[in-house]
């Protein structure tokens, strides 16, 4: 039976709100699950409508307890990361099937061992029905894994993303691929992250991987990579940085080079074994002849999407040694309730009209996805320029002051009122009967007691949403580093979704001005070896977290559920 130690405040919360989504961290929760044994308390059980659960950071949770599966069917994200797990306490599986799981992150337990149905050595579960038929993402990564057994490819048959850095891995796949089962095992897996292990063995079975694009395996004890890794028809990124190669040329490609360039390497032969290869090599050329027809154009068409697509990398918060933190007071509540936040790195402002294109990129989102701010509210700030710790505040309209963009200092009373006395005029001069559609989000103030205003370490605001942001923080052509911010009275999806979108924009924007540059070269051998540069560097985004004056935890953006709209034309390394 699950523990129940002392009132859980947030279960009950929960099941009164009949919420979809639960986050459980901080010492005080560390300490309910202590004295309930260690265990996920029973109340939990009582929420049959919860979607998504995460519960992270707690040492002292060592196992789940009995009845989890049964008792959240509806469960799609299950977050288990930085805990104390061990195989005992995930049960067999998580103690039954989750037909409807897409994501499970059992990151950072330190697990020597897994169930069957997850990866484990164990007996797997034969002709079962598949435990994790809706499984898309599964995250293993820093725990003490030494090997894997071929149970998760029946348990997890729609499998795409596996990350298992971090562990104590020798082989890959290794026993991860059934020796008897399904013809095309993983057949839509396409990331594998296996950085940080001990592999000395990249088998040749990794072809058998039809779906494969993104394979990494830095830091690892290669010597050798196989020459089947050409015939993975979908492979576009691959890291091998980090390895003792014996082919001192190989591993001076994959130090600088593109995916492309090495297979093409391997695939004439290269790898050390020089003409040895030449006949398996013609082999192997008519099978992805024979892959290429068969594939009906699929793979050639896969490789222009691909190419299309633009790369962020997410920094999360347990990397950072910095991290931004935005503090958010009660008072906001009952004025401007949600503010989602992130940094983005590596944006480049200086070609041309980039600036200028990347202020009409954000007034456009403002008329479309924020409907002209009434929903939500985008502020842009130089990184650089902004003064951690920052917080999400209200102030009375007589005595909030800002210097907004373009003007001096003034009280944000005195602001709206001046901008509301400029739309009018606007309107007059047009002779429309109501103040045009561009200026109605000047209303959603009217009748407020405060305003909301995001406050810097030094006391000055430097954002008045909805209204305006501050001259302190002006983006300008030299930025290469931003703080982006979205606020609405609406909902906190909707400063995810404007959020999303922003990013892709920025990073289609980034793209264009690498463009731009493309022509410049390089005298370095390395390019002599790869062809053409990589303009599709990633940028980078760092996790912000949003907490309340007590230091919980409210929003954390980007987590492993966001950018997920933009996910066809955005490609997120987590």
């Amino acid at each position: 039976m699950a523990a129940a130690a002392g009132p859980w405040p947030e279960l009950e919360a929960a099941a009164r709100e009949r919420r979809r989504e639960l986050s459980l961290s901080g010492a005080a929760v560390a300490e309910r699950v202590a004295a309930g044994g260690g265990r996920l308390p029973e109340a939990l059980l009582a929420l049959p409508l919860l979607q998504s659960l995460e519960l992270s950071g707690c040492a002292a949770l060592r196992e789940l307890g009995p009845g989890v599966a049964a008792a959240l069917p509806a469960l799609h994200t299950l977050v288990l990361s930085r805990n104390a797990l061990g195989p005992a306490g995930l049960g067999e599986g998580l103690g039954g099937p989750l037909p409807a799981l897409r994501l499970l992150d059992l990151s950072g337990n330190g697990l020597e061992a897994l169930p069957a149905a997850l990866g484990g050595t164990g007996g797997g579960a034969g002709d079962a029905a598949p435990a994790f038929p809706q499984l898309r993402s599964l995250n293993l990564s820093a725990n003490r894994l030494r090997e894997l057994g071929p149970g998760l490819a029946r348990a997890a048959p729609q499998l795409q993303e596996l990350l298992l850095s971090g562990n104590r891995l020798r082989a890959l796949p290794g026993g991860l691929l059934p020796p008897e089962g399904p013809p095309a095992p993983f057949p839509l897996l396409s990331r594998l992250d296996a950085a940080d292990n001990e592999v000395a063995e990249l088998g040749a079975d990794i072809a058998a991987l039809p779906a494969l694009k993104s394979l990494d395996v830095a830091n690892n004890q290669l010597r050798e990579l196989p020459a089947a890794l050409a015939d993975c028809p979908r492979l576009k990124e691959a890291n091998f940085r980090g390895n003792q190669l014996r082919d001192k040329r190989l591993e001076k490609m994959v130090n600088g080079c593109q995916t492309k360039a090495i297979l093409e390497y391997l695939r004439a032969g290269g790898r050390g074994k020089g003409k040895a290869e030449s006949g398996r090599e013609d082999v192997r050329k008519k099978k992805r002849e024979k892959q290429q027809k068969k594939d009906n154009g699929d793979g050639e068409q896969d490789e222009v999407e691909e190419a299309s697509k633009l790369l962020v990398k997410v920094l999360h918060v347990s990397e950072n040694p910095a991290p931004l933190v935005v503090k958010v007071s009660p008072g906001v509540k009952d004025v401007r309730a949600f503010i989602v936040c992130c940094v983005l790195k590596g944006v480049n402002l200086k070609p041309g009209n980039a600036l200028k294109r990347f202020l009409t990129m954000q007034t456009k989102l403002h008329e479309d996805i924020c409907e002209k701010r009434t929903v939500a509210t985008i502020a842009t700030h130089d990184l650089q320029l902004v003064k951690a710790p920052l917080t999400y505040d209200v102030q009375p309209p007589d005595e909030l002051k800002i210097v907004p963009l373009g003007r001096k200092e003034i009280k944000a009373k005195d602001l709206l009122r001046q901008l509301q006395l400029e739309a009018e005029e606007q309107r007059k001069q047009k002779k429309r009967q109501n103040v045009s559609g561009l200026h109605k989000y000047l209303q959603l103030l009217d009748g407020k007691d405060n305003y909301p205003c995001l406050v810097d370490a030094e006391g000055a605001v430097i954002s008045f949403p909805p209204i305006t942001n501050s001259e302190k923080t002006k983006i300008r052509k030299e930025t290469r580093d931003l703080f982006l911010e979205v606020t609405s009275d609406t909902s906190l999806q909707i400063c995810k979704d404007v959020m999303d979108t922003l990013i892709l924009k920025i990073a289609e924007l980034n793209r264009s001005a690498l463009e731009s540059k493309e022509g410049s070269g390089s005298d370095m051998e390395s390019d002599a070896l790869c062809g053409s540069g990589n303009l599709n560097l990633p940028l980078v985004v760092e996790q912000v977290r949003v907490v309340d004056m007590d230091g919980n935890l409210k929003v954390l953006y980007p987590s492993k559920t966001d950018l997920a709209t933009v996910s066809s034309l955005l490609t997120v390394i987590r």
